[in-house]
């Protein structure tokens, strides 16, 4: 593997994880129901999806490079799917839109 292929494999490999990581720590820091929701389906799909293309570079044209992309097509349909799902039940749980500034309604 040349030295260009693996330098960029390693950058999509870091930036995926901190995509992850920054995700993670909207899930603690924000406040309310459907901003975790937003920042754990943006930011975790995002940074999947940069931990799959490292991969793939490090995978070259094989078999495993094939079932990456095969994962990678389940994540890029099944992690707004769950989201929109995750936030359709909660609304019709009766959980409330919070506005700028307010605490997040407990029940």
């Amino acid at each position: 593997m040349s030295l260009a292929v693996e330098i960029a494999s390693w950058a999509l490999l870091l930036a995926g994880g901190a995509f992850c990581v920054i995700g993670g720590l909207g899930l603690v820091r924000l406040r309310g129901f459907f901003p975790r929701t937003h920042a754990s389906s943006v930011l975790d799909g995002g940074g999947a999806g940069l931990i799959l293309a490292g991969l793939l570079l490090q995978a070259g044209w094989t078999l495993v490079a094939v079932k990456l992309l095969v994962i990678g097509v389940l994540i890029f349909f099944a992690s707004p799917t769950a989201a929109h799902a995750l936030a359709n039940a909660a609304l019709a749980r009766g959980v409330k839109l919070e506005q700028d500034g307010e605490a997040p309604s407990k029940r």
